[in-house]
């Protein structure tokens, strides 16, 4: 999309970091809606990611629209969603780098609201580990200014993408193993903040609990986050 680099001249840093050729992860922070956006903008090869299955199932002219812009920016339709969902959506992601494609995910889940990192999920490391994709950090920054959460029409603000040196996760052993994600994933996450300088949050960004049990229960079992 060489106009919208015309129009908003996003600063790129460390774009030979990305392998032309070949599986790999770009694993990213994750600010504003538009990061999806702004990933496949400015990098070197085509770049595919998860979206929300309603970008594609719309009626009309709106939903027309919104399925051929999706289409063409490399997003792929899964249902979102935790436990089964989040599995499928993870499978689907392999398949894509089984293909020798490159792959975006962003390891915190969901969009930061307050700006802070947040602890990353272990399904981006169960992809590398299982395919054997490097995986490249991404560092955003300036998308939440660009679009900030809510906003529908982007700002005319520069942003800057990072793309870090490329890590070989390999060494944490296999995919089947719970220590091996947990590690694999904060060394990513420390790959990325290297990468923005977020204020670090040692917690995963979901919601709040919707009630006292639903709080001790978190607190009681510490279930991997995929």
């Amino acid at each position: 999309m060489p106009i919208v680099r015309l129009i908003y001249r996003p600063r790129i840093l460390g774009r030979s970091n990305v392998p032309k050729h070949g599986r790999v992860i770009l694993a990213s922070n994750h600010l504003s809606f538009i990061d999806s956006i702004a990933i496949p903008v400015v990098a070197p090869r085509r770049v595919q990611f998860l979206a929300k299955s309603s970008y594609f199932d719309g009626e009309g002219l709106r939903g027309w629209v919104s399925r051929v812009f999706f289409t063409s920016i490399g997003a792929v339709a899964v249902e979102r969603g935790a436990g089964a969902a989040a599995q499928e959506a993870l499978d689907a992601g392999k398949r894509i780098l089984e293909t020798e494609s490159a792959f975006a995910i962003y390891p915190e889940g969901t969009r930061s609201l307050d700006g802070r990192l947040y602890k990353g999920r272990t399904g981006v490391a169960w992809l590398a580990l299982s395919t054997g994709a490097p995986v490249v950090p991404v560092g955003l920054l300036g998308t939440d200014e660009l679009m900030p959460v809510g906003s529908t029409v982007p700002r005319l603000k520069r942003v800057t993408v990072v793309f870090g040196d490329p890590l070989d996760l390999s060494h944490h052993g296999p995919a089947t193993s719970g220590r091996a994600r947990r590690a694999a994933t904060d060394e990513i996450m420390t790959a990325i903040h290297a990468l923005t300088g977020q204020v670090r949050a040692d917690a995963y960004n979901e919601a709040p609990p919707a009630d006292t049990i639903e709080k001790l229960r978190r607190a009681v079992f510490q279930r991997e986050r995929i």
